[in-house]
């Protein structure tokens, strides 16, 4: 009896195990089937993206031009005259070349539209990150590479777009022109729109433009919070502080050290918040975005009293990065340089202060606050580089935000349509400076942390990616028509 028992109790844990192993792999196989598989052509998408993104374009070992003449190379596969598609170099610099190309419109009269994107990116040491930076690798639903996001995603799909539109036989009412850029990411050594505007305007004028610089905001966990639109950026500027000193023995140290100043003074930058301010742009932000974080709704509230809402500009400050670059004009050390020998007084000490200046403000304005902040008559902060061009924040208006609106509620129903002000600089500076109203649109949602942009291990969510192609071919088309 007592056998019979057993061998049933062990006829029943095997049939256990084998639901529990079915129901395992049912749940796999759902999973699956819910992640559906690419379409076609993103399959086809999908390898002119990574083409693109491996292909090294960093400044110290990359070449644009390369990437370029790669992307030139699909549309010319997809039936675009070679008179439509132009790899432009500066002889004085063969491998930051730029892509200019156009789908030809209808009607003559008709402004173009431009579609911008950069397609240089940041230094990125591949001993610091956990995978190539340069190989896409897929994993756990994201894309990880340099120039994942920035800029690449929105450089391949606007190739994409225009291998689509000539395979449809679409013929827009207006021209439809693509610039892939370089040197955005180091304006200070060299800049391609810069350069085209002086040397080929031709193939930047438009009556707008697209462009990076608003992204999707995502939650923690996933979710759509809100879809940005970008009228107008901060100005980017770079401040050198430098100390000089006699220098001397390292046995005989002396109280006035060069090093041990420029740090001091880096402490009272770090410590230094500047001034608040809400122009409409960010007021609108705010007012957009409140209803879809209830955590802060009230403190957002807070920014209309007619009173100085400082401990509201405070806790939002502290509580996002981002909401504390669009509030204040922001200045940080990014690098330094100090000393000539281990065994020598440093002779001179220098530092890199980045700052991304609010609208309506001026590098001279910024460079007096850091004379009054660091306090040391003998630190000399000096200008990097010349000022950015500063123009005003183009308008959003009912003809660029309508076919945005009704193309993104139908796509992420209930997500909200936000403005935004870019904390960071985009090549929209120099377009919006040369009178191309210029808006950063791009469908691309990013997780709270930005996705490791500029930074470590950069990502984009797949569905992000495939999701921004659809919503801006859809807007591109809305434009052309």
């Amino acid at each position: 009896m007592r056998e019979r028992r057993r061998i049933r109790v062990v006829f029943a844990l095997i049939v256990l195990g084998l639901i529990a192993a079915g129901v395992i792999v049912f749940g796999a196989l759902q999973a699956r089937a819910q992640s559906a598989p690419d379409r076609s052509d993103q399959i086809a998408f999908r390898g002119l993206y990574e083409e693109l993104v491996e292909t090294n374009t960093t400044l110290s070992e990359g070449s644009c031009t390369l990437a370029a003449e790669r992307m030139a190379a699909r549309l010319l596969a997809a039936g675009y005259p070679a008179a439509d598609v132009r790899v432009l170099a500066s002889a004085e610099r063969p491998k930051d070349g730029n892509l200019s190309a156009v789908l030809r419109g209808s009607d003559a009269a008709a402004e173009p539209i431009l579609l911008l994107a950069h397609i240089d990116v940041v230094e990125a040491n591949p001993a610091d990150w956990a995978r190539d930076p340069f190989t896409l690798v897929e994993e756990d639903g994201y894309l990880y590479a340099r120039g994942a996001q920035d800029d690449k995603a929105q450089a391949a799909i606007w190739v994409d777009t225009l291998v689509r539109l000539k395979q449809e036989g679409f013929t827009p009412r207006r021209d439809v022109k693509i610039a892939l850029t370089c040197g955005e990411e180091t304006s200070d050594t060299w800049n391609g729109v810069e350069w085209l505007l002086e040397n080929h305007p031709d193939a930047l004028s438009a009556g707008f433009a697209l462009n990076e610089g608003a992204r999707g905001r995502l939650d923690a966990e996933g979710n759509r919070i809100a879809f940005e639109v970008q009228a107008g950026e901060k100005v980017y500027q770079d401040f050198t502080l430098e100390i000089t000193n006699p220098g001397g023995h390292s046995s005989r140290p002396v109280p006035d050290n060069a090093i041990d100043r420029l740090a001091n003074a880096l402490v009272k930058l770090g410590d230094h918040t500047f001034q608040w301010e809400i122009n409409p742009t960010v007021e609108a932000y705010f007012k957009a975005i409140a209803p879809v974080t209830p955590a802060w709704a009230d403190t957002m509230a807070r920014l209309d009293d007619a009173g100085t809402p400082d401990d509201a500009v405070a806790r939002l400050s502290a509580a996002d990065p981002a909401w504390n670059a669009i509030l204040h004009t922001t200045c940080v050390a990014t690098m330094v340089n100090a000393g000539h020998a281990p065994n020598a007084l440093p002779q001179r000490a220098r530092a890199n202060i980045n700052c991304r200046i609010l609208p309506g403000h001026d590098a001279a304005e910024v460079k007096a606050e850091l004379e009054r902040v660091i306090a040391d008559p003998g630190t000399a902060v000096t200008l990097s580089g010349e000022p950015d061009p500063v123009s005003p924040p183009p308008p959003l208006t009912p003809a660029i935000l309508d076919p945005i609106t009704a193309i993104a509620g139908r796509m992420w129903p209930g997500v909200p349509i936000v403005p935004s002000m870019s904390p960071g600089a985009t090549d929209g500076r120099f377009t919006n400076a040369a009178g191309i109203p210029t808006y950063g649109v791009t469908g691309l949602f990013a997780d709270p942390d930005g996705g490791g942009v500029h930074g470590l291990n950069e990502r984009i969510r797949i569905r992000s990616l495939y999701e921004g192609r659809d919503f801006l071919y859809d807007l591109v088309r809305a434009y052309a028509e």
